[in-house]
């Protein structure tokens, strides 16, 4: 054992540093041990970090203020998909043809259609009636508040697997609202 007042030694094993109690508690003796020192930050370390932090500020400010303008899209997009749809949807509540019986049956043009005279089913013209879906090729409708139609009506059965252009007629509504967006919509009505 080791006399208190000479010195004591802590052990080696534990990485303690030895201490010397006759130069004072708790001081390091210069041979045995490294000292320690206090960290902080340089002035250059501040200021890079500043640096590093603005631009990724900025490129985050970015990505807020492009989002916040496309904001908008979704619903200019939903004003014109409903603008089309309202359209479509009174187009395919008229008739297939000026002369097609109530209810479409029997078909204009078929062996069954009896008493009832179909006008001929080859194109189709244009009236102000609007009674049927040929009336409607060509309108445009601006009557709408915020959006904008376009119609177009087209013989197209063989598309869909009739045998004649004549059986069917493909609806194309386009409508444009006042931000930009902008939605087509497309449906067929068939001679039945």
């Amino acid at each position: 054992m080791l006399d208190n007042s000479r010195s004591c030694w802590l052990s080696r094993r534990s990485g303690q540093p030895t201490r010397n109690l006759n130069t004072g508690a708790g001081r390091l003796e210069r041979g045995d041990s490294r000292q320690k020192r206090a960290k902080g930050f340089t002035l250059i370390e501040l200021i890079a970090f500043m640096v590093v932090v603005s631009i990724a500020l900025l490129a985050l400010v970015g990505v807020f203020q492009r989002a916040a303008i496309n904001n908008v899209d979704p619903i200019v997009q939903t004003r014109a998909l409903e603008c089309a749809q309202a359209k479509l949807d009174e187009i395919l509540a008229r008739k297939f043809a000026d002369n097609t019986p109530t209810g479409g049956v029997p078909a204009c043009g078929s062996a069954d259609s009896g008493p009832v005279a179909c006008t001929a089913i080859q194109g189709f013209a244009t009236d102000p009636s609007l009674n049927d879906v040929g009336d409607f090729d060509g309108q445009t409708d601006t009557t709408k508040a915020n959006c904008s139609i376009s119609v177009e009506v087209v013989d197209d059965g063989t598309a869909i697997g009739l045998g004649s252009d004549a059986h069917a007629r493909r609806i194309n509504v386009t409508a444009t609202s006042d931000g930009g967006g902008s939605a087509s919509l497309s449906a067929y009505k068939v001679n039945f």
